[in-house]
């Protein structure tokens, strides 16, 4: 047992509860927060002021929005499922909570006289923990669609669902070489693996693609496909309101905190300053003002993506996850695993790095320059039983030509071209 873990286990009932309130209102205002402060950068990129009344600066819109769809009437479909309708919110919001616990906010602090760790519990496994409360997050999409009695939510759920799931595997991949480094699956020792180094210099390629795989699996932009209004109304939640929809709306942004957060742990050192300012991390609160303002970096990036790219279609979506992410993620674990190899054999680490960098950019290459016209063809095949348009359909340059119809001024006669067979059209009679 660790330190962290037996600081922990000593820890009294009310201390406990106060860590769980904690936890509680940091996601709660941190999602209240977000709402506004991504409402004004965005206002600021597209030159415009964003919310500016409710409050001081604007600040209390989100406030003002929560009471305001708390007390808005709650209207249910006849087609829905009564039971599931009301469990699915919950489903999704209650995991993404959930995942704050295994998270270390900062170091060792005194709360009322009991030395403790801001942390509520560190387990063994805490890495997986996170990645269960992202998989069980999943199915209160998957049963708000369905419960709904519409098929556009349904659809919009599923497509969620193919998303998340696709994009965790991404995910999931980009954490082991975190914890081969860090030798433990437990956040807080992840944390102190990073004492002397921060694996962001060391694991580029993971966080990169932990990076692209989070902004995926939270449904965000320019990944936001399950909330794509030209083609599926409204998503997964078109039939919900009031307090429901509030719900699922507080779950993704809590989602996006808590990959923020993990993104923090694995890569940034949680909550250890940098180089200049190291003797700061003797004090645990102020280990938990550099962990949020590290936090607050990446919430940042997410704004920042919404405001500058566009959409993606789904199929460049879930090529991106399958053809790169992953097999990125793969080629890189096999990587590590041969410098790790090379390193105990006493083998040059520098020459061993070229190489494999050699080797996959070559790969990524090929993968990125496989004909376009092949796949196309392999599609048509599969799809034979299908009426579909030929691959060489070409678009008209020229309009075609329309017939005319000229009436004779003052006479009130129509003329009309002549028939196909050759006869002259019969002019109509005077009314």
């Amino acid at each position: 047992m660790t330190e962290t873990q037996m600081l922990l286990a000593d820890d009294p009932i009310w201390l406990v509860l106060i860590k769980v309130v904690a936890l509680f209102a940091i996601g709660v205002v941190l999602t209240l927060f977000m709402i506004n402060w991504e409402r004004k950068v965005v206002g600021r990129m597209q030159q415009r002021p964003g919310p500016n009344r409710t409050g001081p600066g604007g600040w209390l819109q989100s406030l003002a929005d929560g009471l305001k769809l708390a007390f808005k009437e709650d209207i249910m479909p006849a087609a829905a499922d009564k039971r599931v309708y009301f469990i699915a919110p919950v489903i999704s919001t209650v995991p993404a909570f959930v995942a704050f616990s295994v998270i270390p906010f900062g170091g060792k602090v005194t709360i009322f006289g009991e030395e403790t760790v801001l942390q509520l519990v560190d387990l063994p496994v805490g890495v997986l923990v996170v990645l269960a409360c992202s998989s069980i997050g999943v199915y209160g999409i998957v049963l708000g669609g369905w419960s709904s009695g519409s098929p556009y939510p349904l659809l919009a759920a599923l497509r969620s669902a193919a998303q998340v799931i696709s994009y965790e595997i991404a995910l999931g991949l980009s954490i082991v070489g975190v914890v081969l480094y860090a030798g433990s699956l437990s956040t807080a020792d992840i944390v102190a693996a990073q004492a002397s180094s921060w694996f962001v210099l060391l694991l580029i390629p993971s966080f990169v693609v932990f990076t692209i795989a989070m902004v995926g699996e939270t449904n965000r932009a320019p990944f936001d496909l399950p909330e794509a209004e030209s083609e599926l109304v409204g998503g997964f939640h078109t039939e919900y309101s009031s307090l429901k929809f509030a719900l699922f709306f507080l779950a993704e942004y809590v989602n996006m905190v808590t990959v923020s957060a993990m993104a923090t742990t694995l890569f940034l050192g949680g909550g250890m300053w940098p180089w200049p300012l190291s003797a700061l991390n003797a004090n645990g609160w102020l280990q938990m003002i550099a962990f949020l303002i590290k936090t607050l970096i990446f919430l940042f990036v997410f704004i920042w993506l919404r405001g500058t790219l566009p959409r993606f279609r789904y199929d460049q979506f879930m090529r991106l996850g399958w053809k790169v992410l992953v097999p990125g993620s793969l080629l890189w674990i096999l990587t590590i695993f041969a410098i790790r190899a090379w390193r105990s054999t006493g083998g040059s680490t520098t020459a061993l790095l070229v190489t494999v960098g050699i080797l996959l950019v070559a790969v990524l290459v090929i993968a990125f320059l496989v004909p376009e016209r092949k796949q196309k063809e392999q599609t048509i095949e599969l799809a034979s039983d299908f009426p579909v348009p030929p691959l060489d359909l070409k678009v008209p340059t020229k309009p075609a030509r329309r017939k005319r119809r000229d009436r004779s001024v003052g006479t009130g006669r129509t003329r009309e071209p002549a028939l196909a067979s050759g006869a002259p059209a019969k002019e109509d009679d005077d009314v």
